[in-house]
């Protein structure tokens, strides 16, 4: 049986996608490799997929910590500042912060790195 189509108004179709939106984005140099290894985040930052880490909830706790070393001995960690001033202490502390910002804000979010 055929049904009635004078009954009814309209017709919506959709065809959708989900697409990946950045919703966070920073960027900090290679200079700074050492004094992140030095607060025990070298990994979490620049190698989370070897770690098998895929969202950001997964780098708040590691992300914590390393900021607390951070902040707790800065002269400790100033002794990695860069040379030639490309990667500071001054830079690196609120790169972090920011970072552990967003994650914190987007724990699904997907983490990629470019290195």
């Amino acid at each position: 049986m055929l049904c009635d189509v004078s009954k009814y108004m309209s017709l919506d179709v959709h065809i959708m996608k989900v697409q990946p939106t950045e919703v966070y984005w920073a960027n900090i140099t290679h200079n700074l490799g050492e004094m992140a290894k030095a607060a025990g985040i070298y990994e979490y930052l620049w190698r989370p997929d070897e770690l098998g880490i895929k969202t950001a909830g997964e780098l708040v706790g590691p992300l914590t910590k390393g900021l607390k070393k951070l902040k707790a001995s800065p002269a400790k960690f100033e002794k990695f500042n860069a040379e030639n001033g490309w990667g500071t202490y001054e830079d690196f502390v609120p790169f972090v912060e920011a970072y552990l910002a967003a994650c914190k804000r987007e724990p699904d979010g997907l983490i990629e790195v470019s290195r």
